[in-house]
């Protein structure tokens, strides 16, 4: 599919360069309004990179910084995501996560935000924590989004910037007013096409071990400021998933699972599931998180280099909680850049058609 758009049409077009979750939020949510957008990716399918590894937990955001912009988009996506659910049919699991041990502050940090929790004695229960599986729901976005009059291209590799005439140019044939970095592990490498270094991406490799077992809510850690910690969790298909990891490299093409990721990962989660204890995983995969340098997460904004590139960076696993409230947030930014937003569009009903809900974790475990 092919989106061209010409330099003497009206100028109410964004180009959002990334299809993973995030990428597939923002062309939805400004397809919605109206505008003349379009969704390029450079692989051959949409979400196989962050967004396909990732747990799939729809987090609420109750352990998370209150005031941060992570913490807002998270807190903005929980109102927004049910409906979307809902209506695009994306499965879900509205099991709930307990989080244990905790302690009178965790519980004053979800009500901080907001959001719904008990404390028991040294357990806290938060009925919001939901699991989906983070194929479907990117892929439900961009065929939405599609639907409304984006267009999705995959294949298309941005590998050049070029302003021309007031607008961007990307590669040889896609003109637009906006650009929208939804880049992923590549975003640095985007931004540096018009000479923007004010940010850099390393990835974190999480890895996550499958079990032949059931679970009827998430049991989670207390996280730390690096990482939620090592979860164990339900899927949709019927697993038990244990990680992930944190480990930090420099390697962007490296999606192997380490030796040692099993002694980082399989004691934890035998002491709080103890049915795992002795069990061996049936599978095994990775995940690259895009995160952002010295803590920089959440680097969202016009690129100081080039006002007509909004940058979505360092995005990291919470991405896939925070995706509906990134859109609105972005599209408010592309608005600001002089794209002109229609009135929110019903939302159009559709569900992805699969016929097996595990394929998408059989294609992790494959890579």
């Amino acid at each position: 599919m092919v989106f061209a758009v010409s330099l003497s049409s009206s100028k109410n077009s964004v180009a959002v360069i990334g299809g993973g979750v995030v990428g597939a939020a923002v062309a939805y949510t400004l397809a919605r309004r109206g505008v003349a957008a379009a969704l390029l990716e450079a692989e051959d399918e949409l979400a196989l990179g962050a967004s396909g590894t990732n747990s799939g937990i729809l987090h609420t955001g109750f352990d998370s910084v209150p005031g941060e912009l992570e913490t807002r988009l998270i807190l903005r996506s929980a109102q927004l995501r049910d409906a979307v659910l809902d209506e695009l049919e994306v499965p879900v699991l509205r099991c709930g996560a307990v989080l244990r041990p905790a302690t009178a502050a965790h519980a004053a940090n979800a009500h901080l935000n907001g959001v719904e929790a008990t404390l028991h004695d040294d357990v806290l229960e938060i009925p919001g924590e939901t699991v989906t599986d983070p194929v479907a729901y990117t892929l439900s976005l961009a065929a939405a989004a599609q639907r409304s009059g984006a267009q999705i291209r995959t294949g298309m590799r941005v590998e050049a910037i070029a302003r021309e005439d007031g607008r961007l140019r990307l590669g040889s044939d896609v003109v637009c007013d906006v650009a929208v970095n939804c880049a992923g592990l590549n975003a640095d490498a985007v931004a540096h096409m018009v000479g923007d270094n004010s940010f850099a991406i390393y990835p974190r490799k999480g890895e996550f071990f499958v079990f032949e077992a059931s679970l009827d809510h998430i049991l989670l850690p207390v996280p730390t400021k690096r990482t939620k910690g090592v979860l164990v969790f339900p899927t949709i298909d019927g697993k038990v998933v244990a990680g992930p990891t944190a480990h930090d490299q420099s390697d962007k093409d490296d999606w192997s699972v380490r030796p040692a990721a099993g002694s980082e990962v399989l004691d934890k989660a035998a002491a709080m599931l103890p049915a795992l204890a002795g069990a061996e995983p049936i599978a095994s995969y990775a995940g690259l998180r895009p995160a952002g340098r010295e803590g920089a997460n959440y680097v969202i904004g016009p690129s100081p280099a080039c006002p007509k590139l909004i940058n979505v960076a360092a995005i990291r696993s919470t991405g896939l909680s925070a995706s509906l409230g990134i859109g609105e947030y972005v599209a408010g930014l592309v608005q600001r850049a002089g794209i002109a937003l229609g009135p929110d569009r019903p939302l159009s009903p559709g569900a992805v058609p699969r016929s097996d809900v595990a394929w998408w974790r059989r294609r992790q475990w494959h890579r």
